[in-house]
C-alpha cells in the first residue's frame, strides 16, 4: 500500500514540474512577442535586421 502511494506522489510530482516547465516557457515566448511584436516571424518573412 505505501509502495502505490509512493508511485502516486512521485507521478504527480513529475506531471506538475513538467506543467510548471511549459507554463514558463509559454510566458517567456508571450513577454518577448509582446515586447516586441515587430521582431516575430510572420508569414514566413524573416525578422527584420535590427531586431
Amino acid at each position: 500500500m505505501i509502495r502505490i502511494s509512493q508511485r502516486r506522489m512521485a507521478i504527480l510530482a513529475a506531471v506538475v514540474l513538467a506543467v510548471g516547465v511549459i507554463a514558463a516557457n509559454a510566458h517567456l515566448i508571450a513577454v518577448a512577442v509582446q515586447s516586441q511584436p515587430d521582431c516575430t516571424l510572420s508569414a514566413g518573412m524573416a525578422a527584420k535586421p535590427a531586431c
